[in-house]
């Protein structure tokens, strides 16, 4: 890649523990959904540098989306870059928080995301150390820092004021381009960010003590006949209803069954609930309950007699 990226200043964010004299790098060798890898070099052309600490899970970061996209296609003619970092540790992500998403956070999914939605903006992944994402302390995505042409940070802070968009009443991330822009001070250099906090590598344990928890939960099998079956068809529950049918003897039914225990951990917080329908023989219910137990699957379970 040649030459390191040169440093930059660092102004201090609201919840960085680093100096102002401290310089981090800002971009270097990170593997884009492009396969392309980038420096700071690949900006250099651009007067100004907005980078998003993004991700893929985060509800509030898919919101965002498409207007990231539109300041792309607003300000590109007018010497200013957009890059996207994914500062979250796939692994420190935990399955209720996927409950709003179709993907995770890995660099393969983030390929699917950059593809379907079209991005036109350099979408980076960062997961797997960190480094220039610790430099810089974001502590949600979305989370916006500007430079200009010295490549000093004249704002930081969120996009703007309203998540899902429909009653923006303060776009800061344009105001401070156009600010810049036009050559004038940017009168609100700081705002609080807001969305999900960053999954940081230390918060792997975290992830295990809740898989552990989830472990520890008790699972149990119940009875059903064919009104009981009905009554779950017609589900007056308020809820989206997912119920499987399985049996021990079914090979094709073992081999998915622990995908649906993780679709159930992922959105049983949600208006969502799974049951499995055992078609064994009543006297099987010893074997299914062990099944059941082996699974972890601690959702509503029942069993046909």
């Amino acid at each position: 890649m040649g030459s390191p990226p040169p440093r930059l200043s660092l102004q201090r964010n609201h919840r960085s523990k680093r100096s102002r004299s401290e310089r981090p790098r800002l971009i270097s060798n990170f593997p884009a959904w492009t396969e392309k890898k980038y420096t700071l070099n690949d900006f250099k052309k651009s007067s100004f540098l907005v980078i998003v600490f993004t991700c893929t899970h985060c509800p509030t970061a898919q919101y965002y989306e498409d207007r990231l996209k539109k300041i792309v296609s607003d300000y590109q003619k007018r010497s200013v870059a957009v890059v996207a970092i994914n500062p979250n540790d796939p692994k420190s992500v935990l399955l209720s928080e996927l409950g709003y998403t179709d993907l995770g956070d890995s660099l393969a999914d983030m390929k699917i995301r950059s593809k379907h939605k079209k991005f036109n903006f350099p979408f980076l992944f960062d997961g797997d150390t960190e480094k220039v994402s610790r430099a810089y302390g974001p502590v949600a995505t979305p989370h916006a820092f500007v430079f200009d042409q010295k490549r000093k940070l004249r704002y930081v802070g969120r996009i703007d004021d309203d998540e899902r968009g429909d009653n923006i009443r303060v776009h800061d991330l344009r105001n401070a381009l156009d600010s810049l822009l036009a050559g004038r001070d940017i009168e609100v250099k700081q705002t609080k960010s807001f969305g999900c906090s960053v999954k940081w590598a230390g918060k792997a344990d975290t992830v295990k003590h809740y898989m552990e928890k989830l472990a520890a939960e008790p699972v149990s099998v119940e009875s059903v006949d064919a009104e009981g079956l009905r009554a779950l068809r017609k589900n007056d529950s308020g809820k989206v209803r997912l119920v499987t049918f399985w049996a021990t003897w079914c090979g094709p039914c073992i081999t998915e069954f622990p995908e649906f225990v993780t679709i159930n951990r992922m959105y049983r917080q949600r208006p969502f609930e799974m049951i499995t329908v055992a078609a064994n023989y009543p006297d099987e219910h010893k074997e299914v309950l062990a099944f059941l137990q082996k699974k972890q699957s601690s959702g509503k379970n029942l069993i046909y007699r």
